[in-house]
């Protein structure tokens, strides 16, 4: 299934992708993608209404906004410097273990929103990246081989960076990672089933049409399963938070000489089977 969420920011309502990639709405059967939806097992709920129901659900219409597919998380987690080929770039060492931070969980909106450059900013940076979305509550997992059952699905992340927030102002990264509209995300969140190889998508971005990022979760050094199986170890991941895995080479901080988003640059994002993403940057 093809998780999506549409309407104004703020009231959206959950739906799903169908057949024919119309847009279906499902709010007559459930109240939103959110951590409760995940914790009741709703998509296996979804799944067996679908199968009996599916020609009773009502089209968006195509004027609709298209939200984040799910729900404001509980918590965004990020990992750092996670593709052996962007830690090259970056001239840095390939971790021995995940480097996490924390997102603002304000920072999500829907996939073709436009992302606010902060004020005072030189340095805002993209960053395409491979979302997993939790399915149920994960507290201490045995084993990275059974981590896959604690996870939903996957959707695209857009990881934007303020690099002189992050790395010259001192503390941690979280001001660089927390401006508003800092993580779009979709345009659907894929379930498992529709993901079956999320260990060698191709993935790509692109600004003004040049392209800046084209690589593949092949070269991630800490799968989705590792992550989560990793992540439980520290603290309880509940349904319907997000882990944003770490991007490929390509971003503006890397270039010779670097280069950042200013007003009016057109982002556009895509990972194999998970869509597409387009976001316009204006000045906040």
């Amino acid at each position: 299934m093809k998780l999506i969420r549409f309407g104004k920011s703020g009231e959206e309502k959950p739906g799903l992708i169908g057949p024919g990639g119309e847009r279906l709405d499902c709010s007559g059967w459930f109240g939103d993608w959110d951590r409760a939806f995940f914790a009741a097992g709703g998509p296996a709920a979804l799944a067996k209404r679908l199968a009996a129901e599916r020609g009773q659900l009502p089209r968006v219409a195509e004027e609709e906004r298209w939200g984040a597919p799910v729900a404001r998380p509980g918590k965004l987690i990020g990992i750092g410097l996670n593709y052996s080929d962007h830690a090259r770039e970056a001239g840095m060492a390939v971790p021995e273990e995940p480097i996490v931070f924390l997102k603002a969980t304000n920072t999500v909106v829907g996939p073709y929103d436009d992302v606010l450059i902060p004020r005072g900013s030189e340095k805002t940076d993209w960053e395409v990246e491979l979302g997993v979305v939790v399915g149920r509550e994960a507290r201490y997992v045995e084993s990275v081989e059974a981590a896959r059952g604690f996870i939903a699905g996957y959707c695209i992340s857009n990881d934007v960076s303020e690099r002189a927030f992050q790395l010259e102002r001192g503390g941690q990264w979280t001001k660089g990672k927390s401006c508003d509209t800092f993580n779009p995300l979709g345009p659907w969140l894929a379930t498992v089933d529709e993901v079956p190889a999320a260990e060698a998508l191709g993935m790509s971005l692109t600004v003004n049409g040049e392209v800046r990022q084209n690589g593949s979760t092949a070269t991630m050094i800490f799968k989705p399963d590792h992550l989560v199986w990793y992540l439980s170890q520290f603290m309880t991941l509940e349904p319907g938070d997000v882990i944003t895995t770490g991007t490929p080479p390509g971003v503006g901080m890397g270039m010779k000489p670097p280069r950042f988003l200013r007003t009016g640059d057109v982002m556009e994002l895509a990972i194999d089977g998970l869509g597409r993403q387009r976001q316009v940057c204006r000045n906040a």
